[in-house]
């Protein structure tokens, strides 16, 4: 490879070495194992591939439109092959009446069948040919080929590539013609990076055969266990980093021993309990208090749907650290949230003598010194917060839990603040409201302890979903005049692209380019022109709404407005001076209006499952009947059809979740952008692979506790790995 080619293939995929190009696998394979006739095909037909000759080679066009057309017969028909650009080089490539084999896309343009770009190499040795008259568009006696067997390669690999790798004649196929160069270098076996005791266990078969196979598959068998065998070794040894932090930091982290439970919990159980517990609430607050009793650092996850419960149960675990002593902190996301936890709390506790205290950006001045001054004292036992409560400034008097509520919205280095306001680390309690599936919460929280509440409070009256199309927007209409007239509030929710927050694709995106899993994106030009358009649509959505309800006060929420007059809208509409709140999915997290009956979600389609869900969680927290209304477009694809329906037949956020990781795979799910794909899993897919990550673990669990001085020669491959992950990757801990 020449230097300019070697240098574009570093700057776009980050490649330097034979190694690391050795490990760019393929994302997809074309079978190349049939040679079609040209009378067999039509323009709806994938890839095809094709054994004849150029009869002929025209230009047409001018300017931008110039193209080159070669037209090719196999005796049977005649497809036209067109070429854009590169036209000196491809006019000199041509050799009209060479058989030859051609690989592309068939499409149909004006009637004739075509192939663009078409990759062509010279045809088979088992090509024959043989003399065959046929008058057609051309008027001339030509051959007919005739073959056998099939090409040397089966399957072809296509390699993700970039724009600028495509102008600069490095596209999938010229990646391929390298990594099919580089094996042919490479005569030596690769090296083994298991242990054999594991290869046999697991019954794998070697790296060498694996790595060599998934380039260049000798067969569809062998294709699978070369896919079997990267993809356990990858996922074991994201697992082995994982479980080994976790060990490292039970063995070497002690923690806070909170041995009693006193007055606080017991008056609180007895006298305030606002409702029995559920079965799921009990187990959970158990499997804490046996954690925070242990002597070690607890570091645990709680996941509980919309509604189930959580901020009561780490209430009660916050009443265990204020009866041996010690203060308790809740950091939420928002200064509304946090707003909404005070007011929670101090409601659940009613007249107990537990102080509980905020502390935001907006609390200023003398209030603000005050806060600091009990907070320091012991005065404050539990302080509720955002990012505030992690400023140098901020002094505890005895630490002893830290409870982060919607993790994923905090940075590693902000909430590593909090563990270090304290000798001993405190306790570290994190819930989540998205609800994890099972694969990916081992991946991005396997070294945390997880605890599921999956059970809802009883007396909660099911959400009702329903799908609409834009154009029943008099029905919609009628059904929000109808609740609005009972004293009931609405949000009314538009998919505009935030500036800090994770871009959804939109599904049926009319400009996309293919992504590295085949999915479909917006490229950067088509997503600046979307968000303008999603502004334009919330503009003009919160315009229609006023004129369609003039009797009710509308607000208007979304991410370009100041914090302060954000604020200033979600009060009105939590206060209920406002009836209507046309928003974004600013909303999505935290919001508590009870009174709110009615969501209706615009442009449904350009939501992940799980984010729909989540927005479906703002209603249905009062005892009335609530609706949530999902609004398409009529031409939807059949994809979106089954993600509506999705919502529509299911309220379980831990089935949805688990449907949205198949269907969107794991990046676009909430959160793991910012904390969980960090680590580029090469060649496994968590949403596919959930049968192989629990074998991986099980493999590693094994190795971290029969080894855990790593003194087993058999490991030390396993051990030499890790030590180069460690000084090339994250800190896995940080995941955390």
């Amino acid at each position: 490879m020449g230097p300019v080619k070697a240098a574009l293939l570093n700057k776009e995929l980050g490649i330097k070495t034979l190694r690391q190009l050795l490990v760019y696998y393929p994302y997809k394979y074309i079978d190349k194992s049939r040679i079609h006739k040209i009378n067999e095909i039509d323009g709806n037909m994938p890839y095809v591939q094709l054994v004849g000759r150029i009869l002929s080679t025209e230009e047409a066009g001018a300017g931008r439109t110039k193209r080159l057309i070669s037209h090719f017969s196999d005796g049977t028909g005649v497809v036209d092959l067109v070429w854009f650009q590169g036209l000196k080089y491809i006019v000199k490539s041509l050799q009209p009446g060479k058989p030859i084999l051609v690989f592309g896309k068939p499409t149909l343009f004006n009637s004739r069948i075509q192939i663009t770009h078409p990759e062509m190499e010279d045809a088979p040795d088992n090509v024959h040919t043989t003399t065959h008259e046929m008058t057609g568009l051309f008027g001339t006696t030509h051959e007919r080929m005739t073959y056998e067997a099939t090409p040397s390669f089966a399957f072809k690999p296509i390699y993700n590539t970039s724009e600028r790798m495509k102008k600069g004649f490095l596209n999938s196929s010229a990646l391929a013609k390298i990594t099919a160069n580089m094996f042919k270098l490479l005569k030596e076996p690769f090296e083994e990076t298991l242990p054999s005791y594991i290869i046999e266990e697991y019954r794998l078969i070697s790296y060498d055969e694996a790595i060599r196979n998934i380039h260049y598959p000798s067969s569809p068998d062998m294709l699978r266990k070369a896919q079997l065998r990267l993809k356990f070794e990858e996922l074991f040894y994201v697992q082995m980093n994982i479980l080994r932090y976790a060990k490292t930091r039970q063995n070497n982290t002690h923690g806070l021993m909170f041995g009693i439970v006193g007055d606080s919990f017991n008056t609180f159980y007895r006298d305030c309990l606002p409702f029995p517990l559920t079965n799921a609430q009990k187990r959970v607050i158990k499997e804490i208090r046996s954690d925070m009793r242990s002597g070690k650092q607890m570091n645990r996850l709680v996941q509980g749907d919309v509604g189930s419960g959580k901020t009561l149960v780490a209430l009660m675990c916050a009443l265990i650290a204020v009866d041996n002593g010690y203060q308790a902190c809740l950091m939420a996301p928002t200064e509304i949230l946090a707003e909404q936890h005070l007011e929670t709390l101090r409601g659940f506790l009613k007249d107990m003598k537990v102080n509980v205290e905020l502390l935001t950006g907006s609390v200023k001045g003398k209030r603000r010194d005050m806060v600091l001054q009990d907070l320091l004292s012991g005065k404050t036992n539990i302080l509720v917060g955002t990012h505030a409560v992690i400023e140098d400034n901020v002094v505890f008097n005895s630490l002893g839990l830290v409870i982060i509520d919607e993790q994923h919205r905090f940075g590693v280095a902000q909430r590593a603040k909090l563990w270090r306001k304290n000798e001993v680390s405190p306790h570290v309690l994190v819930m989540t409201a998205t609800p994890i599936p099972r694969t990916l919460a081992m991946t991005l929280y396997g070294d945390l302890d997880v605890s599921v509440i999956d059970e809802l409070p009883p007396g909660r009256k099911p959400i009702k979903t329903i799908h609409r199309f834009d154009s029943h927007r008099e029905q919609i209409y009628n059904m929000m005049r109808h609740e609005l007239q009972t004293g009931r509030q609405v949000y009314i929710v538009y998919p505009l692209i935030q500036e800090k927050e994770k871009y959804v694709p939109q599904i049926d995106a009319d400009y996309s380019f293919e992504g590295k899993d085949g999915s479909n994106v917006l490229s950067p030009t088509a997503r600046k022109r979307q968000e303008s358009l999603d502004m334009k649509n919330l503009e003009d959505g919160y315009t229609q709404i006023c004129k369609a309800f003039p009797e009710y006060k509308v607000g208007k929420v979304h991410g370009k407005l100041k914090p302060a007059e954000k604020d200033i809208e979600m009060e009105a509409f939590a206060s209920g001076q406002t009836q209507i709140l046309v928003a974004t999915t600013v909303i999505e997290v935290g919001v508590n209006v009870p009174n709110a009956s009615v969501m209706i979600i615009e442009n449904a389609e350009r939501f992940g499952l799980s984010q729909l869900h989540q927005l479906r969680g703002r209603v249905g927290r009062g005892a009335d009947q609530s609706y949530c209304v999902l609004v398409t477009n009529f031409k939807i694809s059949e994809t979106t059809r089954k993600r509506v329906q999705i919502m529509v037949d299911s309220s379980d956020g831990f089935e949805i979740a688990e449907e949205d990781l198949k269907l969107r795979g794991p990046g676009d799910l909430e959160g793991t952008q910012q904390s969980g794909m960090a680590f580029d899993l090469k060649i496994a897919n968590l949403a596919r692979d959930g049968q192989i990550l629990t074998f991986a673990r099980a493999a590693a669990n094994k190795v971290i506790t029969t080894d855990p001085d790593e003194n087993n020669g058999q490991n030390t491959m396993i051990w030499r790995k890790l030590k180069e992950m460690r000084d090339t990757n994250i800190n896995w801990g940080a995941i955390s």
